[in-house]
């Protein structure tokens, strides 16, 4: 049985104590093996005894943990000094075009802008987008419940923002102003697209031609012209169209539909732009002026036709006999002539 000192058993735990001849009697080893053993017992005793000694700089003693803290916090400091630092994100690149500056992936994002790159697409319909994120917002539009309706006409919207340019449609509000020439608009973007019109910017260009335009859709729509893409189809006809509303006009033509009406005499139209060139027979308005003989129209299509008698341009050609015409109604009535001599 192992008998213990009570003057061993007063001694404050992790000091150092004389070994005592109880110890030396209970060893059943040899001496060399009880020596090794009281090596290891001092050395773990030395340990407790720095930990709980070591002090902060506020010379307080600190607990074993609060040691082995400190020493993590001083690892995780020296790791963040040794770390590069991530990018400040200054805006050290400039963009040619516009002048704007941007970070190092901010300028690739920004110049897709005036290329009209579209790398991002959605599944589910014909839209593509130049960022990730704007696709992803948009993808929520074909999965998100649409939870705003339109009073008026039923139509149902995913946001309330949507939802609030659609009524303007049915109030005609229009709370954006040109602050050039006063003319009012129903959305933000379409007054910044329209005030483009005075300072002649024309931010996207044409990567195969070099035209440029100042706004994203033109230069989308241009584009086709040199692919021929032609992506909305007729379900009726199968008759193809690069634009959407070309293609929406020509299924009034098998449905008859006008749903665009003259407030003045009734009559109706299946385009909003025919509409408007008819009111103009009411209001006597021409806003198109000819820059050579200062001549007035009311359609731009008139005027187009005007300036060729200053021009002589006859852009429209007879297949059978080469005669050149300046309107293509007047090279229909021409071709009749032929039909005539071949019967």
């Amino acid at each position: 049985m192992n008998v213990t000192s009570k003057k061993e058993e007063e001694e404050e735990p992790g000091y150092l104590v004389p070994v005592s001849q109880t110890h030396l009697q209970a060893s059943n080893g040899s001496n060399e093996e009880f020596s090794h053993k009281m090596v290891l017992r001092n050395r773990s005793l030395i340990n407790t005894r720095e930990r709980r000694d070591y002090r902060g700089s506020s010379g307080e003693p600190q607990q074993p943990h609060d040691a082995e803290e400190t020493e993590k916090s001083l690892s995780r400091s020296e790791h963040l000094n040794k770390h590069p630092q991530r990018p400040t994100g200054k805006k050290s690149h400039c963009c040619s075009d516009s002048g704007k500056r941007f970070t190092s992936s901010g300028i690739k994002i920004h110049q897709r802008t005036h290329t009209g790159e579209k790398s991002y697409s959605c599944g589910q319909c014909w839209r593509s987008f130049t960022t990730l994120i704007s696709l992803k917002v948009h993808q929520r539009t074909h999965t998100r419940k649409k939870r705003y309706s339109c009073d008026q006409c039923g139509r149902r919207f995913a946001t309330s923002g949507n939802l609030t340019k659609h009524q303007r449609k049915h109030t005609g509000e229009k709370p954006y102003r040109c602050d050039q020439c006063g003319r009012r608009f129903a959305t933000s973007g379409n007054l910044t697209r329209h005030q483009r019109t005075h300072t002649g910017e024309k931010p996207y260009s044409c990567g195969q031609c070099g035209r440029r335009f100042s706004r994203s859709g033109d230069l989308t729509l241009h584009q086709r012209t040199h692919t021929g893409e032609k992506p909305y189809s007729c379900g009726q006809c199968g008759r193809r169209f690069s634009r959407s509303g070309d293609l929406t006009v020509h299924k009034r033509t098998h449905t008859g539909e006008k749903p665009y009406s003259c407030d003045q005499c009734g009559k109706r139209f299946a385009t909003s732009g025919n509409l408007t060139k008819h009111q103009r027979k009411h209001t006597g308005e021409k806003p198109y002026s000819c820059g050579q003989c200062g001549k007035r129209f009311a359609s731009s299509g008139s005027l187009t036709l005007h300036q060729r008698t200053h021009t002589g341009e006859k852009p429209y050609s007879c297949g059978q006999c080469g005669r050149s015409f300046s309107r293509s109604g007047d090279l229909t009535v021409h071709k009749r002539t032929h039909r005539i001599e071949i019967s």
